[in-house]
């Protein structure tokens, strides 16, 4: 009977040590994804509520450094370089930091991202770019901040903040043109020798026409202007395979040649390999 009550009393405590209650976060985490132009932007935050506390010049001081927002750092990410405030900035994630005043904010892009909350002081050298925003007043208070992305456009955006009765917005531009220019540009210019390379490679290995992978591999290599040892591999195999063993002999030479003076004993002995195969010299 002592041995069952033991027992008894052991597996309360076990559910006792393992139970795990949920309560909501009082400051909810939040992710907005948004496409500007051809620009993907992330943005991460957690949102604070102002359950009837003074925000701005109190519970968020005048003058100092602001994790703008609660918790973990405020991340902002993009797919491209971009424009903030005509300074770039480099396609990658940064901390968000605000130093608030009463007539506008200094919002800080911040290479260090990882951190939990803002820097005691900020590092010169991780400031990637630091930008006004000006600042608007509210005919109505937001008791949960909020962040998001106003006045989209092809070419921008603006990064909006809204909490108490503020509104702070930073605007930034994306290289939409100069994306759509080099599409244009290499559309109308026909492929590259990139391309014809590799439909040439994916025609011999998949067993297609090999006449057309042998013209795409020819043009390819017209536009090189200096075809590596392993590029010239696959053209003496396709030629091979085409039937051309002279061309493909030639061909088996170059890459030998290239390939012994990159130092690449793999790719020197296959060529040495099909050389004898192919009844060479």
């Amino acid at each position: 009977m002592k041995k069952i009550m033991l027992f008894i009393g052991v597996l309360g405590m076990t559910f006792t040590t393992n139970a795990q209650i949920q309560t909501p976060q009082p400051s909810p985490f939040s992710k907005v994804e948004q496409t500007v132009g051809l620009t993907d932007v992330t943005l991460e935050y957690s949102r604070p509520n102002m359950r009837a506390r003074t925000v701005f010049g109190d519970l968020v001081p005048y003058g100092k450094v602001w994790r703008l927002g609660a918790n973990e750092n405020t991340k902002i990410s993009f797919s491209t370089d971009v424009t903030v405030g005509g300074k770039s900035l480099k396609a990658g994630t940064y901390a968000l930091f605000a130093i608030p005043n009463e007539n506008n904010w200094d919002i800080v892009f911040y290479s260090s991202a990882e951190n939990w909350g803002a820097p005691q002081e900020l590092d010169e050298s991780k400031i990637a770019a630091k930008v006004k925003a000006e600042t608007y007043p509210l005919p109505m208070n937001i008791e949960t901040f909020t962040m998001g992305f106003d006045d989209l456009s092809s070419t921008g955006a603006t990064l909006g903040m809204m909490w108490a009765n503020v509104y702070a917005g930073v605007k930034f531009e994306v290289p939409t043109d100069k994306i759509v220019a080099a599409s244009i540009d290499k559309v109308m210019n026909g492929p590259g020798a990139g391309d014809y390379y590799a439909a040439a490679v994916y025609y011999y290995q998949e067993g297609k026409d090999i006449n057309q992978a042998k013209t795409w591999m020819d043009k390819a290599m017209s536009m090189m202007p200096k075809p590596a040892f392993y590029q010239l591999r696959q053209q003496s195999l396709i030629y091979a395979k085409a039937g051309d063993k002279k061309g493909a002999i030639e061909l088996a030479k170059k890459s030998l040649k290239a390939s012994e003076e990159a130092g690449n004993p793999d790719y020197i002995k296959m060529n040495k390999d099909s050389l004898k195969e192919w009844g060479a010299n």
